[in-house]
C-alpha cells in the first residue's frame, strides 16, 4: 500500500544520498525507497543541461536471472543503485515525483536492467497497448521506461529499449545525436514487468549479439540514460538530467556506464527466411498475378564488423505492410507518401540527404519537399502498385571516421507493362567537429529490360551539417541529375542556418532547385524555383495555470521562378500552446499569394485559371492529452482559396476501453467553391485493434476517399511466434463504390522464422 512517509517526503531530498541507508529488495514498499548511490547532494532546481553527466558500474554475475519481472533473485539486491532521476518536464530541474531505482548487472550473455518504479497511486498507470512498437503510437501517450546505450562512446549514436507496464516492447536506433531515428529496427531482447500495489518493476535482457561494441577493448565504458514517464502527471524523468527539449536519445548529454569486461559479441549472423501463400483478384490486378499463389524468399544479416553490417534479400515480400493512408490533393503538387516497408526503413537514415528537417527547429522544408533518396520509388509505382522484387543488398555502418551506407536493388519486370530496373545508392559522411558531418552522395537507376535497355537516370551531390556553439546547425547541400535528352537547369543547392536555445527559435534558408532537376530514386515536390525562408519565434515558459509553454512565431516564404518572377508567398503568424496534461492548442493566420503560370486542374469538373491570387486563410487546431481513456484532435481551417473559398475540417478520436482494445476515427471535410463549379472532397476511415496478449494483436483499417469514392480495406492479424518471428494474416480490398466493383483484393498468409548463428 502507500505509505504515509513518501507523500510527506519533500522534494528536495530526492535524489540525495543517504550514508546510512542500506540496499533493500527492489520489491521494497515505498516507504524504503533506496537511497541513491550513484549521484553526489544537489541543490534543486538544477540547471539541467549545465548538471555534471552521472556515471554507473554495472556488476558481472553468474547468477542464472530469469527475466519475469520480479528482481528477486539475490545478484540484484547486491548490485549498485541508480536513483536521482530529474524532470525534464512539467518542472524541468526539480526532481522526480515518482521514484525510480534501477540496478545493471552483465553476464557472458545479457546485458540485465531491473527498474523499480515507485507509484503513489498504481491504479492509475496509463498502459494503452500490448502490440510490439505500441502499435506505431507515439511512446508519449502512455508510462514506459527506457534505456538509451551508446556502445561505442562516441556521444552521437545509441540503441533505444522501451517497455511499458504490460510489458510492451519498442526498439529503435538514433544516428547524429538525434537527428535521425531508425524506428524500424528490430533487436531480439527479452522484458518482462510486473505491477503490485507500491508501483510497477520492469526485467529488460539484452543479448550481447543484439548490440555492436568493439569486442576488441577488455573493458568497456558506454554511455547510458534510463528514462522513467509518468504519464497521468506528463512528467518525463531521467537519471543523466535534459532538458524538455531534448529526447532520451539526445546522447551527447548521457551519463557514462562502466564496469563491462570481458564481453563477445558473437557471429552475428542472422537468416530469416519466409514462405506465403495468397490469392489475388480485382480489375487493376494484372491478368498474370491473379489467382492464387505461393512464394518464398529469404533476407539475412550479417555483422562483418562490429560497425559495419550487411543486409540481403532475395524474393523479396511486403505484403504484411499496412496500406497507405488516404489523402486529399488540393495543391498543385505531387503528394508525398511514407515508407513502411521494413527492408527500407531499417538503416535509413544514412542514406538521408536532401531538405532534412531538425527536431525542435523550425526549418521552412522536409524530406517532403526534397530528397535525393526515396526509397519509395523502388518496389512501386506511383499509384501504390507492387512490382516485383527480385534480390538486393545494403551495406551499412561505420568504416574508421566515415559513415558509409550502399545499396543495391534488381526488380523484376511487373505484369503491368514496366521493365525490370537495377537501382543503386552509395552514400558516403565523414564526422567533423565533433558532431558535424560532411559528404557526399550518388543514386542511379538504371532500365534492365523492356523496350529501352539502358535507360538510366543519375543523381549526385555533396552536403555539410555543422553544428556549432551548442545552439546552432548550418545545412548546405549542392546536387545535379543526368537523364538522357536532358540537358541544363539540372542542379539544386541550398544554404541554411537555424538556432535554438531554451527560448529563441531562429532560421533562415535559401535554396534553388532547377526546373530539370528530377533525381529518380527521389521525391522532388516542386522544381524550377528560388526560394528563401525565415522565421523568429520564441518559447517562453510563463506561470499560467495549465500551460507548460507558448510559442509565438512569424514565418516569412518566398519563391520565385527562375526568372526570378514572383510564384508564391506566405506569411504566417503563429501561436503554438502546449499544456501540461500533454494537450496543444495551435493558431495561425496565413497570408498568401499565388501566380498561376497555367491552369491548375484541381479535379476533373474544376479548374483554377491562371493568374495572380491574393487570399488569407484561418488555422486553428487543438489536441487533446492522448492519457486519456478516450481522447482527440480537431482541426479548422477557412479563408480564400485562388479566386474562390475553402472551408476544411478535419477530427480524430481515439478510445481506449482497455489496454487491449483501441477503436479510432477520424474524418476530413474540405468544401471548395470556385466561381464555376463548388464541391467537397471528404475522407474518413475507422482502425479497431486488439491484443491478446504482446505476441498476438490484429488491426482492421477501412478508409473511404470521397474524392475517388472509393473504399479501402486492411485486416491484419500478427503473431510473434519466437523473436523477431512471425506469422501474418492479411487482406486488403480495393473496391469502386460508383460501380460497387473490386479493383484490388489481396489475401495473404505468411510465415517468418528468425535463426541466428
Amino acid at each position: 500500500m502507500r505509505s504515509t512517509s513518501l507523500v510527506l517526503l519533500p522534494r528536495v531530498v530526492l535524489g540525495i544520498v543517504s550514508a546510512t541507508a542500506v540496499a533493500c529488495p527492489a520489491t521494497a514498499s515505498p516507504q524504503t525507497v533506496p537511497a541513491d548511490s550513484s549521484v553526489v547532494e544537489r541543490s534543486f532546481p538544477i540547471d539541467p543541461e549545465a548538471a555534471p553527466r552521472p556515471e554507473a558500474q554495472a556488476r558481472r554475475t553468474d547468477e542464472r536471472i530469469a527475466v519475469d519481472g520480479r528482481l528477486d533473485e539475490p545478484a540484484w539486491q547486491e548490485s549498485a543503485l541508480l536513483t536521482g532521476f530529474v524532470q525534464s518536464q512539467p518542472n524541468p530541474g526539480y526532481p522526480a515525483t515518482e521514484p525510480t531505482v534501477v540496478r545493471i548487472l552483465y553476464d557472458a550473455r545479457y546485458l540485465y536492467f531491473g527498474f523499480m518504479c515507485y507509484e503513489s497511486v498504481p491504479d492509475q498507470l496509463v498502459i494503452q497497448s500490448l502490440e510490439l512498437d505500441y502499435g506505431g503510437r507515439s511512446a508519449r501517450d502512455f508510462d514506459v521506461v527506457a534505456v538509451a546505450l551508446d556502445s561505442f562512446l562516441d556521444r552521437r549514436n545509441a540503441f533505444l529499449f522501451h517497455v511499458n507496464p504490460a510489458g510492451a516492447m519498442r526498439d529503435a536506433q538514433v544516428f547524429d545525436d538525434s537527428r535521425i531515428q531508425n524506428v524500424a529496427w528490430r533487436g531480439v531482447w527479452y522484458a518482462r514487468t510486473e505491477v503490485s500495489d507500491s508501483g510497477w518493476t520492469a526485467e529488460i535482457a539484452i543479448p550481447w549479439t543484439t548490440l555492436r561494441f568493439d569486442p576488441g577493448r577488455d573493458e568497456q565504458a558506454w554511455g547510458l540514460n534510463l528514462l522513467r514517464r509518468v504519464r497521468r502527471k506528463n512528467e518525463d524523468s531521467y537519471w543523466a538530467p535534459l532538458d524538455r527539449r531534448d529526447p532520451l536519445h539526445r546522447v551527447s548529454k548521457a551519463g557514462t556506464l562502466f564496469g563491462l569486461r570481458g564481453l563477445r559479441s558473437g557471429y552475428q549472423l542472422l537468416v530469416k527466411p519466409f514462405g506465403l501463400m495468397a490469392g489475388s483478384g480485382g480489375r487493376l490486378v494484372a491478368e498474370g498475378e491473379r489467382g492464387k499463389d505461393w512464394d518464398a524468399g529469404v533476407d539475412m544479416k550479417y555483422g562483418i564488423t562490429p560497425r559495419l553490417t550487411l543486409d540481403l534479400t532475395y524474393r523479396t515480400d511486403f505484403s504484411q505492410v499496412e496500406v497507405d493512408q488516404e489523402q486529399v490533393n488540393l495543391t498543385r503538387f505531387s503528394l508525398f507518401f511514407p515508407e513502411l516497408r521494413e527492408f527500407f526503413l531499417e538503416n535509413s537514415g544514412v542514406f538521408t540527404f536532401g531538405d532534412v528537417s531538425e527536431r525542435n527547429f523550425r526549418m521552412g522544408v522536409s524530406p517532403r519537399d526534397f530528397t535525393m533518396f526515396h526509397s519509395r520509388r523502388i518496389g512501386l509505382t506511383d499509384d501504390g502498385r507492387r512490382i516485383p522484387i527480385l534480390s538486393g543488398g545494403r551495406l551499412t555502418g561505420r568504416a574508421g571516421a566515415f559513415e558509409v551506407g550502399l545499396l543495391n536493388i534488381q526488380t523484376r519486370a511487373a505484369a503491368h507493362g514496366l521493365p525490370a530496373e537495377n537501382f543503386s545508392v552509395v552514400r558516403v559522411r565523414r564526422s567533423v567537429l565533433g558532431s558535424s558531418d560532411v559528404g557526399v552522395i550518388f543514386t542511379n537507376r538504371q532500365a534492365t529490360g523492356g523496350e529501352t535497355p539502358g535507360g538510366y537516370n543519375r543523381s549526385f551531390g555533396a552536403d555539410v551539417d555543422l553544428r556549432l556553439l551548442d545552439h546552432m546547425i548550418v545545412n548546405s547541400y549542392i546536387a545535379g541529375t543526368l537523364s538522357p535528352g536532358v540537358d541544363g537547369h539540372n542542379l539544386a543547392w541550398r544554404l541554411s542556418a537555424a538556432w535554438r536555445d531554451r527560448l529563441w527559435d531562429i532560421s533562415a534558408l535559401v535554396r534553388e532547385l532547377g526546373e530539370n532537376f528530377d533525381p529518380g530514386v527521389g521525391f522532388v515536390r516542386r522544381s524550377g524555383l528560388r526560394h528563401a525562408y525565415a522565421t523568429f519565434g520564441a518559447h517562453p515558459r510563463p506561470r499560467l495555470p495549465h500551460v507548460q509553454e507558448l510559442n509565438p512565431y512569424v514565418e516569412v516564404t518566398y519563391i520565385t521562378n527562375p526568372e526570378s518572377v514572383l510564384e508564391t508567398r506566405t506569411i504566417t503568424l503563429g501561436l503554438g500552446s502546449e499544456f501540461l496534461d500533454g494537450g496543444i492548442l495551435d493558431l495561425e493566420l496565413d497570408d498568401r499569394f499565388e501566380r498561376l503560370a497555367r491552369p491548375f486542374q484541381v479535379r476533373r469538373d474544376a479548374l483554377v485559371p491562371p493568374g495572380a491570387y491574393t487570399f488569407r486563410e484561418a488555422v486553428a487546431r487543438y489536441g487533446s492529452s492522448a492519457a486519456r481513456p478516450l481522447a482527440g484532435s480537431v482541426s479548422w481551417s477557412a479563408g480564400g482559396y485562388f479566386n474562390g473559398t475553402r472551408n476544411s475540417v478535419s477530427a480524430e478520436a481515439v478510445w481506449r476501453p482497455h489496454y487491449r482494445w483501441s477503436l479510432e476515427l477520424s474524418a476530413q471535410r474540405n468544401a471548395v467553391r470556385l466561381p464555376e463549379t463548388a464541391f467537397t472532397a471528404d475522407v474518413y476511415a475507422i482502425r479497431l485493434g486488439y491484443a491478446y496478449s504482446t505476441r498476438l494483436f490484429g488491426r482492421a483499417f477501412v478508409q473511404y476517399n470521397g474524392a475517388t469514392d472509393q473504399l479501402v480495406t486492411n485486416v491484419r492479424v500478427n503473431f510473434i511466434h519466437a523473436p523477431l518471428s512471425d506469422v501474418f494474416l492479411v487482406l486488403t480490398e480495393r473496391r469502386d463504390l460508383a460501380v460497387d466493383e473490386v479493383l484490388e483484393r489481396v489475401l495473404t498468409a505468411k510465415v517468418t522464422r528468425l535463426v541466428s548463428f
